[in-house]
């Protein structure tokens, strides 16, 4: 309940906003959105190299991921 409270909050302080600060708002929260994305990224590819490196996985085409992925 707490999480929906804070949400209530945050979306109530939101609509106190003239509109171009909720434009803005917007806009930081998508890029800050989109920078943790990266970084997930970032950090499953560091994880992929490493497990390649130790020899506990081996490249693949797309085509054996596919499989793999469907099986």
């Amino acid at each position: 309940m707490i999480k929906n409270t804070a949400f209530a909050e945050a979306l109530d302080a939101a609509e106190h906003l003239d509109p171009d600060a909720q434009v803005e708002l917007i806009a930081v929260l998508n890029r800050r959105l989109a920078e943790r994305g990266r970084e997930r990224i970032a950090a499953t590819v560091e994880q992929a190299r490493r497990e390649f490196a130790s020899g506990q996985s081996k490249p693949m085409t797309a085509a054996e991921i596919v499989r793999e992925a469907v099986s």
